[in-house]
């Protein structure tokens, strides 16, 4: 019995004429997946293959159901040829974004439609073994609820913060106590091959592929959490570094004062910057007697939330925006550094803090006019993410297929 397009892939022993049949189904896919729809004789121009050839293959991919004939095409004469595209339904993408106080899942389809997303189930990151236990609990229990059956979902993608050698799938941030790559460990449990990504550079990935890049090739994402997260794409690519550690931007030692990072080290932009630190200073000018409508909720300044302080400043606490804009002058001076470094199109800000819209954009927009070249920054534009929470999703679901099926 002839093995199926997914066993193909997995078939480490294929040679010779089967092999160069997978590649061919392989740009085919990729063809429909990240170009459009295409016919016979578009698909053998493109793989520079013959009609008959092509036909062979485009049957086998219609009967196991992963090829759909959408009909006619409109023509300008003669017989009018049949327009094939992937199946939605062909195969199914798990996306897993794990934030420092809640976890998003995602279920994505071939053609980039967002089939079941839930966000913000309530979740404790720690590098402990039971803070992986629960991890992969919740996962389990999120594929168990899907409308679709295991064997049509193909990978899932993991998002971390920290460092993540995407390549092997280790992790050096978060539960980096097992001597085998985190990926494997997660895969192991769940039942599902997994892929590992650092979460900035899957948000930027989603965002770019699915929200508010257009045209733009050279872009960076800022993510803007509990800590500071940076995702880099350079004429359209991903860009990781020599072991996939590149954007950490918050770790630059930007200040020269005594707090330390969670990095170990003084100074870093995340001292006086990040969430964490917006967080800090909330609190600080609690106890020196500042006014805020978030104590109505709390006794103790030392309960309230990153989530308290966003919600406050999108409900007018006086508070809550003026230190929103305090830490968004000196993201704005952080990313002006980058601005003259990458000179790129496009800057996105993301992350939980910039659902404050204004309250942290203006800041950073006026922070980057005083603090960069101008003749540079004229040529970039400074957007807020419009993916939110489903950008990590996406990207992750997106960079999963393309891993798997080679279409990157």
């Amino acid at each position: 019995m002839s093995q199926t397009f997914f066993e193909e892939l997995n078939n480490e022993t294929l040679g010779g004429v089967a092999y160069k049949n997978l590649s061919l189904k392989k740009k085919m896919i990729a063809y429909f997946a990240n170009i459009n729809n295409a016919t016979i004789a578009d698909l053998a121009k493109e793989l520079n293959a013959s009609t008959p050839k092509v036909t062979t293959l485009l049957n086998e991919l219609l009967q196991e159901g992963l090829v759909h004939d959408y009909g006619k095409v409109d023509s300008t004469g003669g017989r009018r040829p049949n327009l094939y595209g992937m199946a939605p339904d062909a195969g199914f993408f798990i996306g897993v974004e794990v934030k420092r106080y809640h976890i998003n899942l995602g279920l994505l389809d071939f053609k980039k439609n967002l089939v079941k997303f839930v966000e913000k189930i309530p979740y404790d990151l720690q590098n402990t073994a039971a803070s992986l236990d629960d991890l992969c609990k919740i996962v389990v229990k999120f594929i168990d609820e899907l409308p679709v059956g295991r064997e049509k979902i193909l990978g899932a993608g993991v998002n971390l913060s920290g460092r993540i050698n995407y390549a092997t799938g280790y992790s050096y941030s978060f539960f980096h106590f097992d001597e085998e790559p985190l990926s494997r460990v997660i895969e192991a449990r769940i039942g599902i091959r997994t892929f590992l990504e650092n979460d900035s550079r899957a948000m930027a990935y989603g965002e770019f592929s699915s929200g508010t890049v257009n045209n733009e090739k050279n872009v960076l994402f800022v993510n803007l959490d509990h800590g500071i997260g940076l995702g880099i794409l350079i004429n359209g690519q991903l860009y990781y570094g020599k072991s996939g550690f590149a954007g950490e931007f918050g770790h630059i030692p930007f200040f020269n004062n005594e707090l330390i990072c969670h990095c170990g080290k003084k100074g870093c932009l995340e001292t006086e910057a990040s969430g964490a630190a917006l967080v800090r200073k909330f609190q600080e000018k609690l106890k020196e007697g500042f006014s805020t409508v978030v104590m109505r909720k709390h006794k103790q300044p030392e309960q309230i939330t990153l989530t308290d302080i966003i919600h406050a400043a999108n409900n007018d606490d006086m508070l809550a925006i003026e230190l929103v804009a305090e830490i968004g002058e000196k993201l704005g001076k952080g990313i002006a550094m980058l601005i003259n470094l990458f000179n790129p199109e496009l800057v996105i800000l993301g992350g939980s803090i910039s659902t404050t819209g204004d309250y942290i954009r203006l800041p950073i927009k006026s922070a980057i006019n005083k603090f960069s070249l101008s003749l540079v920054n004229n040529d970039t534009q400074l957007i807020l993410s419009r993916l939110g929470e489903k950008a990590g999703i996406i990207g992750a679901c997106l960079l999963v297929r393309n891993k798997l099926l080679s279409l990157a």
